[in-house]
C-alpha cells in the first residue's frame, strides 16, 4: 500500500463470516449493514461494524483497503465502497505543503523595496528640480529652454503651471528610471535554481548504486538555503543507521546468548583503548575467520548475525532451561504479523513484515529451528524441533486475537490456542512497560534479564522483553466478550477503550527473556559527522531509543567524543519514582517540572563557569524531561542551554516532540535549520524545518514525499551541504548582487543624462536599446554565473569545511556587500557618463571636423555600459568555462552585430540609430579609444578595493584560493 508512502507489506483480511463468499452468485442473497466512523485523515485506524444475519461483527483497519493498495498473495477481492471523493483518506490527507522560501529570497525582497524607495526618491528630487527650472523658464516673455520646444506642449513645460508640470514629470521619471528595479531577476533566479537542481540530481557522488537511487531535489526553492544551515536535527534509526536489523544477542532464562561484537562496542573499545577488549575482538575475529574458511560455512543471512553453539543446530535442548528457550523462540515465531512467502522451486521461506525488527525475529526463530511457514485467516503453522523425539514436527496454532503495537502501548500481544486446546497470551514489548506486568511467580529471571538489557543498551542494541501467560477458558471468554463489544462500538474513543481492555489481560506474565537486535551505522556516518562538526554545524539527534543506547550510538558515530562533558537531564530520580508509585499525577507533574527547571539552571551555571576554556559540552535529555523543557515558561532557558552545546541528543522523543523541538530551534535562533529523517514519524520534523531532507531507506517513501530534497544515505549530506550548498549560496548571492550592479549602472546613466538635459524627460537611449539591455546584452553571463561558477573546487570544499561558515554567517549577502555593489554601480555609471560626455562632446569627432550629436553620445555610452558590465562579470567569475566565455564575449559581440543590423534598417524603423555606427562611429578612432579608456578606467575602483580586501581582510574562500595557488607554484604553506 503506497498511500502512506511505506512499501512494506501489510496484513489485510476479510471477516471470517464472509470468507466463504468467493463466487459472484453467492452475493445474490447477501444482505449486510455497515456502520462506521465519519470520514477522517487517520490512515492507521478504522472504527466500524457490520450487521450480518443476527450478529454484529467489528471492522478495523485490517478490513479496510485504501486507495492504490497493491494486492499480494490473493487473486481478487469482493468489497463494499465505504468512502468516495472528498471523503477518501487520500483527499483527507491532502494538505497544502508548507510554503518555504530561502532567507536570501526574503532578503532580496527587502532590497527590491529599498530600490523602489531609491527610485521614488530620485524621481521626486528630479521632479522638484524640474518644477523650479520650469517656473523660472520665462524671461522677458522668452523661453530660456527654447530648444525643448515648450510651445508644442500644453502642461509639461508651462511656467504658469509648474506644479502640475512637476507631477507629470514625476510619473514620467518613474517609467524612465524603472531599470533600477531588476524585474528580470526573478525569472533568471528561477531558471538558475532549476539548473542547479539538475546538477544536484546528476551528481554521481550522491548516487547509491545498491538501491539505484540518486539524489532528488524535489523543490528548487531552497538550493541556496543548503549553504546556510546552522543546525541539523536528525533521526537515528534508518537515518544514521541502516534500519536493517540483525538479531545478534538474546537473554533467555537469565542466561546471555550470542557472541557477536557490535559496532558500538568496537568504537567504545577503540576510543577507550582497552587492551582486554581488543584481545576479545581479535579472538572473535580469529573464530569468525575459522568459520569463514570452513567448508560447511553457510551464506550470510540478512537479519541474522547470531552465533552461539549452545543454541544453534538444536543444541538448545541440552541447556538447563530448555523449556524456557523453547517458549522464547516459539513466541518469536508466533507473535507477529509477518507474512511467509514460500519459494515453490527451492522450498525456502522468506518473510514480508511491517518492520525490519519483526522480520529479524521471525528469521531468528527459523534459524534456531522454529520455522513459521503458513498463515491463514485464523491459523499460524510452524515447524519446530520436538525435544523428546528430536524430530521436526508441525504445529498449528489458532489465532484468536491480535493486540496490535502502537507508540503508547509499546508492546504487541497475540492470543492463540494450541492443538491441545490450551490458550496462551504471548507478549513482546519495551522493558519500560513489560517488567511492571510480570506476575510474582514470573520474575524468576528478572534481575539477570534487566542486567542484560542494560548491557545490550550500552552496546547500542535495540531490546525487547518477551513474556507469556496461560489463560483459562473463563478468563479468555470474559476478555473476548468485552473486546468484541468495544470493537463493535462505533465511537471516537474506541482506540482508548481497546487499550484499556487489552491492558487488563496483559497482566501476570511470566518472563522468558529479552532480544537484542543491532541496527548498524550506515557507511561513512562518523566521517560525515566529523566534517559537519568541522564546518561548525550543530547536530542534534532526536530518537525514540533509550538513553544508554542513544549515548553509545552517539560515541560510535562521533557525535559524542572523548573529553566532551555530558550534561544529562532526566527524571529517573528517587523523588519522582516515589510519586509515580503513589499515582498522584498533579504532584508528579509539579515535581517533574521543578526538577527539569533545576537541572537546566544548574547546567547553565556550569556552562557559564567554563566559558573561556576549551571544554566542549553535549546535552542529553529524555522524552519526559523534554515535555516540560518545551513548555512556554522554560523553552527559552532550554534553547539558551543547547545553543552553547556542541551536540544535543533527545531520547525517547515522540514524533510531535521532534516537530516541536525543530520549531523551537528555528524560531528561537533565527538561523537555518535542516531536519533529516526516513520514516513517517519524521514528517512533522521535516515540514517544520527550513530544509527537510528525506532518506529513501527501508521504512518506505513517506519522509521522501514530505521532504524538499531526497538522498539515499546520510553520508551524502556532507557533499550536499559542503559542496552544493556552498556553491549554490555563493552563486545566488553573487548573481543577485551583480544584477543590482548592472541595473544601477544602466539606470543611473539615464538619470545623469536627465540632469544634463534639464530633466526634460527625454531618454538617453533608443527605445530598443532600453528594451533589450536586460534581455540580450547582460542576461546570459549572469545566468552562467549562477549555474557554473565555483570559488573553489569540490575537493577543496570538502578539505576545508570551514568555508561553509561563509553561508552560515551570510558574509556574501550581507547588507554591507549588497550596498557596496550598488555603490559600485553608481560609481561606474557616473564615470561612464562624465568620461563619455567630456571626451566626445567638446571637440571634433571625426576628420571632417563634425562634432558628436546626442545619438552618437547615446551609442557610445551604451557601448561603454555593455563593455563595463560584462568585464565586471569576467572579474567576478572564479571558474571560467567555455560557456561563460561564449556568453560574456558573445554578449558584447552581439551588441555590435545588433547595432549594425538595426542601424542598416530604413529610418522609419531604426529612427535615430540609422547608420550611426557604420557611417559615423566605426570609422572614428576616438570612438574606439573612448570605449577602451572608459571600460578600463571604470573597473579600477573595483579592482583596487578587491586587492585591498584580499590582502588585508581575506574571506575564507580567498584564503583557500591562496593555498591552492601556493601549492601550484610549489611554495610551502
Amino acid at each position: 500500500m503506497n498511500l502512506d508512502g511505506e512499501t512494506n507489506l501489510k496484513l489485510k483480511q476479510g471477516l471470517d463470516v464472509t470468507s466463504s463468499l468467493q463466487e459472484d452468485f453467492k452475493f445474490r442473497d447477501f444482505r449486510a449493514v455497515i456502520k462506521c466512523e465519519d470520514p477522517n485523515a487517520n490512515l492507521y485506524s478504522f472504527v466500524g461494524s457490520m450487521d450480518f444475519g443476527e450478529q454484529k461483527y467489528p471492522l478495523s483497519a485490517q478490513q479496510l483497503l485504501l486507495r492504490d493498495s497493491k494486492l499480494r498473495n490473493t487473486d481478487y477481492v469482493f468489497g463494499a465502497v465505504i468512502f468516495t471523493g472528498h471523503d477518501t483518506k487520500v483527499i483527507q490527507n491532502s494538505t497544502d505543503p508548507p510554503s518555504k522560501r530561502s532567507k536570501i529570497e526574503k532578503k532580496m525582497d527587502k532590497v527590491i523595496y529599498f530600490l523602489f524607495c531609491v527610485l521614488f526618491l530620485i524621481a521626486f528630487l528630479g521632479s522638484i528640480l524640474f518644477g523650479f527650472a520650469t517656473k523660472g523658464d520665462l524671461d522677458n516673455g522668452l523661453m530660456k529652454r527654447w530648444y525643448l520646444r515648450p510651445d508644442s506642449s500644453t502642461i509639461f513645460f508651462d511656467p504658469k503651471r509648474a506644479a502640475a508640470a512637476a507631477i507629470f514629470h514625476f510619473l514620467t521619471a518613474l517609467m524612465l528610471y524603472n531599470f533600477f528595479i531588476p524585474i528580470s531577476l526573478y525569472f533568471s533566479i528561477e531558471m538558475v535554481k532549476v539548473l542547479q537542481s539538475i546538477f544536484i540530481n546528476q551528481d554521481i557522488h550522491m548516487y547509491y548504486e545498491e538501491t539505484d537511487k540518486p539524489a532528488l531535489a524535489r523543490t528548487s526553492n531552497l538550493n541556496e538555503e543548503l549553504g546556510q544551515v546552522d543546525t541539523i536535527l536528525s533521526d537515528k534509526t534508518g537515518t544514521l543507521t541502516c534500519n536493517s536489523m540483525e538479531f545478534i544477542k538474546c537473554s533467555v532464562a537469565g542466561v546471555a546468548y550470542g557472541r557477536g561484537v557490535t559496532e558500538v562496542e568496537q568504537a567504545m573499545g577503540k576510543s577507550n583503548g582497552l587492551p582486554i577488549f581488543h584481545e576479545h575482538i581479535n579472538g572473535l575475529e580469529s573464530k569468525l575467520n575459522e568459520i569463514r574458511d570452513s567448508p560447511d560455512r553457510k551464506e550470510p543471512i540478512k537479519g541474522f548475525n547470531f552465533t552461539d553453539e549452545r543454541i544453534m543446530n538444536g543444541n538448545w535442548v541440552n541447556e538447563p532451561y530448555a523449556d524456557v528457550i523453547q517458549n522464547f523462540f516459539r513466541l518469536l515465531a508466533i507473535c507477529h504479523t509477518a507474512i511467509p512467502e514460500v519459494d515453490e522451486e527451492t522450498g525456502k521461506v522468506s518473510y514480508e513484515a511491517e518492520s525490519p525488527d519483526e522480520a529479524a525475529f521471525v528469521i531468528a526463530a527459523r534459524e534456531v529451528g522454529f520455522k513459521f511457514y503458513k498463515r491463514t485467516q485464523t491459523c499460524l503453522s510452524i515447524y519446530e524441533l520436538d525435544p523428546a523425539s528430536g524430530n521436526e514436527v508441525e504445529r498449528t496454532y489458532k489465532l484468536l486475537n491480535v493486540l496490535e503495537f502502537n507508540s503508547s502501548r509499546k508492546r504487541m500481544s497475540v492470543i492463540v490456542k494450541d492443538e491441545e486446546g490450551r490458550i496462551f497470551l504471548l507478549c513482546k514489548g519495551a522493558d519500560s512497560v513489560m517488567f511492571e506486568r510480570l506476575a510474582k511467580n514470573g520474575r524468576k529471571f528478572e534481575e539477570k534479564t534487566l542486567e542484560h538489557v542494560r548491557e545490550y543498551a550500552d552496546a547500542g542494541l535495540r531490546t525487547l522483553v518477551l513474556a507469556f501467560c496461560e489463560l483459562d477458558e473463563e478468563e479468555y471468554k470474559e476478555f473476548d466478550d468485552k473486546f468484541s463489544e468495544v470493537k463493535n462500538s462505533v465511537a471516537a474513543d474506541q482506540e482508548t477503550l481497546i487499550e484499556e481492555v487489552s491492558d487488563k489481560i496483559e497482566r501476570n506474565l511470566i518472563l522468558l527473556g529479552a532480544t537484542a537486535v543491532e541496527d548498524k551505522l550506515q557507511n561513512g556516518v562518523p566521517d560525515c559527522i566529523d566534517k559537519l562538526a568541522q564546518a561548525k554545524i550543530k547536530i542534534w539527534v532526536l530518537t525514540g531509543d533509550k538513553m544508554e543506547t542513544a549515548i553509545n550510538i552517539g560515541f560510535s558515530c562521533h557525535l559524542l567524543r572523548q573529553g566532551m562533558k555530558q550534561i544529562i537531564i532526566h527524571l529517573e530520580i528517587p523523588e519522582i519514582q516515589a510519586l509515580e508509585k503513589a499515582g498522584d499525577k498533579m504532584a508528579i507533574a509539579k515535581a517533574s517540572r521543578e526538577s527539569v527547571h533545576h537541572q537546566i539552571s544548574e547546567a547553565a551555571q556550569l556552562l557559564s563557569a567554563s566559558r573561556g576554556t576549551c571544554q566542549t559540552f553535549a546535552l542529553i535529555i529524555d522524552g519526559k524531561s523534554l515535555t516540560y523543557a518545551l513548555e512556554d515558561n522554560m523553552k527559552n532557558m532550554f534553547l539558551e542551554l543547547t545553543s552553547h552545546c556542541a551536540s544535543v541528543i533527545c531520547c525517547r522523543s515522540s514524533p510531535k516532540q521532534k516537530a516541536l523541538v525543530t520549531r523551537l530551534v528555528k524560531s528561537g535562533t533565527g538561523k537555518t535549520t535542516l531536519a533529516i529523517g526516513d520514516g513517517a514519524n519524521d514528517v512533522g520534523m521535516l515540514q517544520e524545518a527550513d530544509v527537510g531532507i528525506g532518506i529513501s531507506g527501508v521504512e518506505g517513501m513517506q519522509a521522501v514525499m514530505s521532504s524538499d530534497i531526497a538522498i539515499a544515505q546520510f553520508r551524502y549530506l556532507e557533499r550536499l551541504l559542503l559542496v552544493h550548498g556552498h556553491w549554490c549560496y555563493r552563486r545566488m548571492s553573487s548573481m543577485i548582487c551583480y544584477f543590482f550592479y548592472k541595473n544601477i549602472t544602466f539606470g543611473f546613466t539615464l538619470f545623469l543624462y536627465e540632469v544634463y538635459a534639464s530633466f526634460s524627460g527625454q531618454p538617453a537611449y533608443n527605445d530598443w536599446f532600453l528594451s533589450l539591455y536586460s534581455v540580450f546584452f547582460s542576461s546570459l553571463p549572469v545566468i552562467a554565473l549562477g549555474v557554473l561558477d565555483q570559488d573553489v573546487s569540490a575537493r577543496y570544499c570538502l578539505k576545508f569545511p570551514i568555508l561553509y561558515q561563509e553561508g552560515v554567517q551570510n558574509i556574501l549577502f550581507s547588507w554591507r556587500l549588497i550596498l557596496s555593489w550598488m555603490l559600485n554601480g553608481f560609481i561606474s555609471a557616473t564615470m561612464i557618463f562624465f568620461f563619455c560626455t567630456k571626451a566626445i562632446l567638446p571637440q571634433a569627432f571625426d576628420e571632417e571636423g563634425r562634432t558628436a550629436g546626442r545619438d552618437m553620445l547615446a551609442v557610445t555610452m551604451y557601448t561603454c555600459v555593455v563593455w563595463v558590465v560584462n568585464l565586471q562579470m569576467a572579474l567576478a567569475i572564479r571558474y571560467f568555462t567555455l560557456i561563460q566565455h561564449i556568453f560574456i564575449w558573445g554578449s558584447i559581440a552581439y551588441w555590435y552585430l545588433f547595432l549594425m543590423v538595426y542601424g542598416a534598417m530604413p529610418p522609419n524603423i531604426s529612427t535615430n540609430v540609422y547608420k550611426v555606427f557604420i557611417e559615423t562611429l566605426a570609422p572614428s578612432p576616438s570612438f574606439w579609444v573612448v570605449t577602451f579608456f572608459v571600460a578600463i578606467s571604470t573597473l579600477i575602483p573595483y579592482i583596487s578595493c578587491s586587492v585591498i580586501q584580499m590582502w588585508f581582510f581575506p574571506m575564507y574562500h580567498q584564503m583557500v584560493q591562496w593555498i591552492r595557488y601556493e601549492r601550484k607554484t610549489n611554495v610551502p604553506e
